[in-house]
């Protein structure tokens, strides 16, 4: 459901002063996110996120290599809040019409793990929800429901941990304020539960109701909220 997205949007609409905090700081808790949702992804995968090698590696590949390449000048520019809230808006309304396509295939080819893999790289853009896009590639594909959640949860996982290892590398070398860490330990609990919560509905057929869930946020944030790109992101 993007925890991009949520991190933008949710403190602005509750008043919070997320966005007021130095880049480092919120640069460490958003390390400590993914390191939280991580360990869920592997209890629910348990040892089969290397089923097919080949096709592992294609859900991988365009998301490290675009990653790596494009992820801050990505960040820079589409890290507004208002820019976040329309990713949240297209993302829904792309997953509910894809979840509308007739179900062909259960097992997923080469071409299937590449689109599963570019949607994984279209969530570098703030509000694009890795899940989400990686389910909306497999269904568009015409995957049924049981095999496009499958494949796209094998491919969470490496790109999880690699946007964390790769982040936390960052935080580490820019230094992690002491005050911090306990927020830090916080999140990274909250991460692993409401992962472990929403797994069932990854997993599940409800992707339309997640879909509408994102729309409505992405529209309310749209209404009340002015567009506002974090200071210092492009430090880091």
């Amino acid at each position: 459901m993007s925890s991009s997205g949520h991190i933008a949007l949710v403190p602005r609409l509750l008043g919070w002063d997320y966005a007021d905090l130095p880049a480092d700081a919120r640069k460490t808790f958003e390390v400590a996110l993914h390191a939280g949702s991580a360990p869920a992804l592997a209890l629910a995968l348990r040892g089969g996120v290397l089923r097919d090698p080949g096709l592992q590696a294609l859900t991988f590949l365009p998301p490290a290599l675009i990653g790596l390449a494009f992820e801050r000048p990505i960040e820079r520019r589409l890290g507004g809040v208002r820019s976040v809230a329309v990713a949240q808006v297209l993302g829904g309304a792309a997953l509910i019409a894809a979840d509308l396509r007739p179900e062909r295939r259960s097992r997923p080819t080469a071409l299937d793990a590449l689109a599963v893999g570019l949607g994984q790289a279209a969530a570098l853009v703030p509000g694009v929800s890795r899940s989400g896009a990686a389910l909306t590639a497999a269904r568009l594909r015409g995957l049924s429901r049981p095999a496009a959640a499958s494949l796209s949860l094998r491919a969470a996982l490496p790109v999880t941990v690699g946007a964390g290892v790769l982040k936390g590398v960052r935080a580490a070398r820019d230094g992690v304020p002491p005050e911090l860490r306990g927020a830090a330990a916080a999140g990274a609990a909250a991460a692993c539960i409401s992962a472990l919560a929403a797994l069932p509905l990854a997993s599940g057929t409800r992707w339309r109701e997640i879909g509408l869930y994102r729309v409505a946020l992405g529209t309310v944030a749209l209404a009340r909220s002015p567009d506002r790109t974090y200071a210092g992101d492009s430090s880091g």
